[in-house]
């Protein structure tokens, strides 16, 4: 091939190759082979073969198992015994010589040492026998697709915030457009943003993110843009080329680029802009209550928090609002329009469909403790079995972004394998930072942890659940049990209180275990809106085993990792994926003070779990933790964390229209869509 022509455009590097140029996926997989061989040195492939029989037909295996290799395992278990030898012999010395002159001096100290003893037994024990599982994403491609009409199950896919201040809106409107521009079919996935402060101006984010994604997913999909968070995009110094449209990128790069200067400028001022035009509509309404509401651009009044609060418009007290921004989209790719003296961009050749965007706010009212996260995650559960009820769900907090395509392709490759997957409740990625400082003074990127303890967990019964860049199976978090501990044919009849009143509901979930399901789109027409409206009021969990059995679970500071505990006593497997270039990154705290307090917050909450029936190594009815998977969980609840029915399958393409924005008028019972 021949050498590589670099260009220099307004400081902008751009590798144009003088032949053909891979596609942005090829590159992909070419960068995460390259990161797995430069580690050849520790890691070795495990003896698995290529293929799995399966029911009389032969599947090709969809990850690979790696191992570390024995001349650095082995010293290591040497090294181990080693020092228990000597933490042995210690603990006979400290007990055969007491010091009866200050006996309970000695006393304590045996206490604290046999403490820290134990401690450091359970820290080693899963230690010794780490795997790193590494998806294969050409044998994904090979028997489902690669295209954008590859046959993938559906995604729903969370992302939770609360205040457009203490958590940057500018951090959520890029978490949603990365989310809305990632390789996955289009009409396989669906994106919810849970507003549990149910104010006007994410919902109006919202829309503004889905007019600038129209230009923002074309543009990723034709130059195929990594990482697809424009903000982190744009930030970099050199934005090596991948695509096969050299010629025309620096063009396109230039006018997205101001067109995203003047999106941050509507996102930035839409707080003034939603008070200005408040106080226009309530001088010209001549009310004397002396209430002030918040307006919408239609001309109505916002059912959420009002900037000026008042009764059922306050944090805390307001009603639930359900808003379909962007519909499902047809099963059809819609190609783009030439360039025109309109539109100086040529998409014909580029599919622009946008998957499905919804704005979720629960209903708040005084009395109720409304379970923070955990609450809001159940909430979109519900919702999302209405709307779009895909077998499988991705949560992200509001500052994490997708900066591989390929994130939602990799952890499917453990969820579809022949030889467990269908035994996988979830898929735990590592958690990456942006902005650390080069000296990580802080330990923000927590190696140990995500490096040496969870890859240690995946030669157990699997990672804990870390509460973000997360994939589930919907099945496990409605509380059911593996196949293999599970009947073929489970009956609901009887079990529906488990789950609240919702009959919608109830016949939803047999479908949600079928893992081969894409997403059937629904008409939100006022049968279904009152549906809605009635799965996200408070009361609607009163005697349902919603926090408990079912769904995230409640009173827990880190109901993150209780909840992951809850499906592995159940017998459900996890897996941890990583990958180069990392799947997700975020942001981390920047200064001590921030950092401390994440700390105490992550300890106390791991102590709380530790003397609660939630400790995984409690034994429990029923339970099938595995023993030692059991024993290594004893350690992390008791130490501070270091993170963050079978039936017959049905399959259906969106016969909806187009993705289309959706600015009209926000009901009062809060259950719309946008018009079609």
């Amino acid at each position: 091939m021949a050498a590589a022509v670099t260009r220099r455009v307004n400081a902008l590097r751009v590798e144009a190759p003088a032949a053909d140029v891979e596609s942005g996926r090829g590159a992909l997989q070419e960068a995460a082979k390259r990161a797995v061989d430069a580690k050849d040195d520790v890691w070795v492939a495990a003896d698995e073969g290529d293929t799995e029989s399966t029911g009389g037909a032969s599947r090709p295996l969809l990850f690979r198992t790696m191992k570390v290799k024995g001349s650095i395992l082995h010293p290591y278990r040497f090294l181990i015994l080693m020092r228990l030898i000597a933490v042995v012999a210690f603990f006979a010395w400290r007990v055969k010589h007491r010091n009866h002159d200050g006996m309970w001096l000695w006393a304590t100290s045996m206490v604290a040492d046999t403490w820290f003893g134990f401690s450091w037994i359970l820290n080693q024990l899963p230690k010794l026998n780490p795997i790193k599982r590494v998806p294969d994403l050409a044998a994904l491609a090979d028997q489902y697709g690669s295209s954008g009409e590859a046959n993938l199950p559906g995604i729903d896919i969370f992302v939770t915030t609360v205040d457009p201040v203490d958590e940057p809106i500018l951090y959520t409107v890029n978490t949603i457009l990365s989310i809305l521009a990632t390789d996955y079919p289009v009409d396989k996935y669906a994106c919810y943003l849970s507003d549990d402060g149910g104010t006007l101006v994410h919902y109006e984010a919202m829309v503004e993110v889905a007019s600038f994604a129209a230009l923002w997913v074309p543009f990723c999909r034709k130059h195929c843009v990594e990482p697809r968070s424009p903000e982190n995009y744009f930030g970099m110094k050199t934005q090596p080329y991948a695509g096969s449209m050299a010629g025309e990128f620096m063009r396109d790069h230039r006018r997205v680029l101001r067109e995203y200067d003047e999106f941050k400028v509507r996102i930035d001022s839409l707080s003034s802009t939603i008070r200005q035009r408040s106080d226009a509509y309530n001088s010209s309404s001549n009310k004397e209550d002396g209430v002030r509401a918040t307006w919408m651009a239609d001309g109505t009044q916002w059912p959420g928090t009002w900037i000026e609060q008042a009764e059922n418009h306050r944090r805390g007290q307001h009603a639930g609002i359900v808003q379909v921004i962007l519909n499902h989209p047809s099963c059809k790719p819609q190609l783009g329009s030439p360039a025109s003296t309109e539109n100086p961009f040529d998409f014909s050749n580029i599919d622009t469909r946008l998957p499905m965007l919804v704005y979720i706010a629960r209903e708040k009212r005084p009395g109720y403790n409304h379970q923070k996260k955990a609450g809001a995650m159940n909430v979109m559960l519900r919702v999302s079995a209405l709307l779009s009820n895909a077998p499988f769900v991705v949560n992200f907090d509001c500052d994490h972004y997708i900066n591989n395509s390929q994130a939602l392709r990799a952890p499917m490759c453990f969820m579809l394998d022949p030889r467990d997957g269908q035994n996988t409740a979830f898929v735990q990625f590592p958690q990456r930072f942006d902005d650390v400082d080069p000296t990580d003074r802080y330990a923000n990127h927590n190696r140990v942890f995500f490096d040496g303890t969870m890859l240690s967990l995946n030669g157990l019964q699997g990672p804990s659940y870390l509460g973000t860049g997360t994939m589930f199976r919907r099945a496990a978090l409605y509380g059911m049990e593996p196949p293999r501990y599970r009947a073929d044919n489970i009956k609901l009849v009887g079990k529906a209180d488990e789950f609240g009143t919702s009959t919608s509901l109830v016949n939803s979930m047999p479908d949600a275990a079928i893992q081969e399901r894409s997403i059937t789109p629904v008409l939100v027409d006022e049968g279904l809106g009152n549906d809605l409206a009635a799965l996200m009021t408070c009361a609607y969990e009163d005697g349902s085993s919603w926090g408990r059995d079912v769904g995230w679970v409640y009173n827990i500071a880190t109901e993150d990792v209780v909840t992951g505990f809850r499906m592995h006593r159940q017998g459900w497997r996890s897996m941890y994926c990583s990958m180069e270039p990392a799947a997700f990154r975020g942001t981390a705290p920047i200064n001590l003070t921030e950092r401390l307090y994440q700390v105490l917050r992550w300890s106390g909450g791991s102590l709380e779990m530790f003397f609660s029936h939630s400790n995984a190594p409690l034994p429990a009815a029923g339970s099938t933790l595995s023993s030692a998977w059991r024993t290594s969980t004893c350690r992390r609840t008791r130490s501070s964390r270091c993170s963050s029915w079978h039936t017959t399958s049905s399959r259906s393409c969106g016969s909806s229209p187009s993705s289309s924005t959706s600015r009209g008028r926000s009901a009062r019972t809060s259950c719309t869509s946008s018009p079609s």
